[in-house]
């Protein structure tokens, strides 16, 4: 997941950097509608809509190794079950963040400013990658509370054994 993300920061960025010189009001339009269908209370629908508006940016370069890219980086995160958990925990903790960021990347399109739209993609991606920290971290609690939970139980068999052959 970490990795994924990582390389999706650095492309995108460029990918967005780009487009803000290529786009069209159409597209801008495209991408105001996306940003909308991401509050959708359906989270597939939600998802759905986030990954079209990063494609959708991607083929506003017309380039169709780069729209590949964007495509591949987005589609392996299907394809492991552990970044998949670990990505479905992230985007749990923040879809207001989301649309806002979104919105960034949208304006700075709009704008047709590359350094900005590169900025809000990096910024995106920044956020994407503190809350699977956050995620991963989650997980890392729950499990240590699982084993001291485990090893209390174990030690409270043990005394309880002890003190009932007294």
């Amino acid at each position: 997941a970490f990795e994924l993300i990582e390389a999706r920061r650095l492309f995108e960025g460029e990918v967005a950097a780009l487009a803000a010189t290529l786009i069209n009001d159409e597209q801008i339009a495209e991408l105001e509608d996306l940003v909308g269908s991401m509050n959708d209370p359906d989270p597939g629908r939600a998802e759905k809509a986030d990954r079209e508006f990063h494609m959708t940016i991607a083929r506003t370069t017309g380039n169709g190794a780069m729209v590949t890219s964007v495509e591949n980086l987005w589609d392996w995160r299907y394809h492991s079950p552990l970044a998949r958990n670990v990505l479905a925990r992230a985007a749990d903790l923040g879809m207001k963040d989301r649309i806002n960021e979104h919105t960034d990347i949208l304006n700075a399109l709009k704008n047709r400013s590359s350094a900005a739209a590169r900025q809000a993609m990096h910024d995106h991606m920044d956020r994407v990658i503190d809350h699977l920290l956050r995620a991963t971290e989650l997980v890392a609690v729950e499990n240590a509370r699982k084993a001291s939970s485990e090893r209390r139980e174990a030690m409270a068999s043990r005394f309880k054994a002890l003190t009932s052959d007294q």
